[in-house]
């Protein structure tokens, strides 16, 4: 019998945020949470086609994470993407166009769900196959380091943040680049987003080491547990890897531990999970929580949350609007965009 994870008892951090940021967080996790029910609605209506994995449930890591990065650091994603696409600024519109396979789409049509892609938001793609996206990721924390120290571009100080799931860990990918960020003290965050289900197999039962922030300290980098469904102890945690990273002291692996509300895709019946379980954490809603602090902490009330929500839902009905009316891409330019001078 495997024993399963005890999670700790996490104290959230004092307030360390104005009015303004606070709703800025909360309008992102909004729109995160909203855009994929509007996804997971035109799935169920025979509208979407494809594997689409959702984010419900885990909009505190995005959040959290990529809203305290600069505009002009990198994100790499997972094929869970859409909302790290959002966070990272890629307009709503693009995005739900690249899930209807429009020529409007971020990535042109050519990638849906799984393959968000901006290069005008330093975007560095979702991946389809668990792990992939890490040695992206470490390559272009690696071109910052490089141009900063060898070619002498002062302003070349981005910081880079990797998501990817517990499942990874796993993966050799993970392990070879953890060795690498930490032997070039490369600016690199390691997010792990720890929803504690790997498509169907529980994170206990598939490694030796479920406390995956442990695993850093073999490599000689900081690992740091965090409650992933706390934006503001997320946020606080990923202040504290960015400032290091682009100080010059090297990577930081953060353990996320959070949980999805949805099955693997919207295609898994999520049987596999038991109600009790599904409701524990649901009862910890992210969203659910921050709107609480807000008005506890007197950064916002219920009329100025309500506005924000009913902005998104007209956000995101715009972006359905826009994805349903775009042109489909032409089949005479099925092989453009292969090469980058496309």
């Amino acid at each position: 019998m495997v024993q399963e994870r005890t999670l700790p008892t996490f104290q959230s951090p004092p307030a360390q945020i104005s009015a303004e940021e606070g709703l800025m967080i909360y309008e992102d996790m909004i729109l995160g949470r909203y855009f994929e029910d509007k996804c997971a609605e035109m799935y169920y209506r025979g509208k979407m086609f494809g594997f689409v994995h959702l984010y419900n449930g885990q909009e505190a890591v995005s959040s959290g994470v990529i809203k305290a990065l600069r505009d002009d650091d990198y994100v790499g994603s997972t094929y869970r993407d859409h909302v790290h696409a959002l966070s990272a600024g890629v307009p709503a519109r693009s995005v739900m166009a690249e899930l209807f396979g429009k020529e409007t789409g971020c990535s042109k049509g050519r990638g849906g769900s799984m393959h968000m892609f901006s290069a005008e938001h330093n975007l560095l793609g979702g991946y389809a196959f668990i792990g992939e996206g890490i040695p992206v990721a470490l390559g272009a924390a690696f071109q910052s380091r490089y141009r900063r120290e060898t070619m002498g571009d002062d302003a070349a100080d981005q910081v880079t943040a990797s998501f990817f799931g517990d499942g990874t860990t796993n993966n050799g990918q993970f392990f070879e680049c953890l060795n690498m960020a930490a032997l070039w003290k490369l600016p690199m965050l390691f997010v792990v987003e720890n929803n504690k289900w790997a498509i169907g197999m529980a994170h206990e039962r598939a490694t030796s080491q479920p406390e995956i922030y442990r695993k850093a300290s073999v490599f000689g980098l900081p690992g740091i547990e965090v409650d992933g469904m706390d934006v503001l102890a997320v946020r606080a945690v990923a202040q504290e890897a960015i400032a290091r990273a682009r100080a010059g002291e090297g990577p930081t692996l953060i353990e996320c531990l959070t949980y999805r509300f949805r099955g693997h895709s919207l295609a898994d019946p999520d049987e596999l999970r038991s109600a009790d379980e599904k409701a524990k954490w649901q009862s910890r809603d992210p969203i659910q929580r921050f709107e609480a602090y807000l008005i506890e902490q007197n950064l916002a009330d219920d009329e100025v949350l309500k506005a924000i929500r009913q902005k998104i839902e007209g956000v995101v009905e715009d972006a359905l609007s826009f994805a349903q009316d775009s042109p489909e891409p032409d089949p005479s330019e099925l092989y453009r965009y292969i090469f980058a001078e496309d």
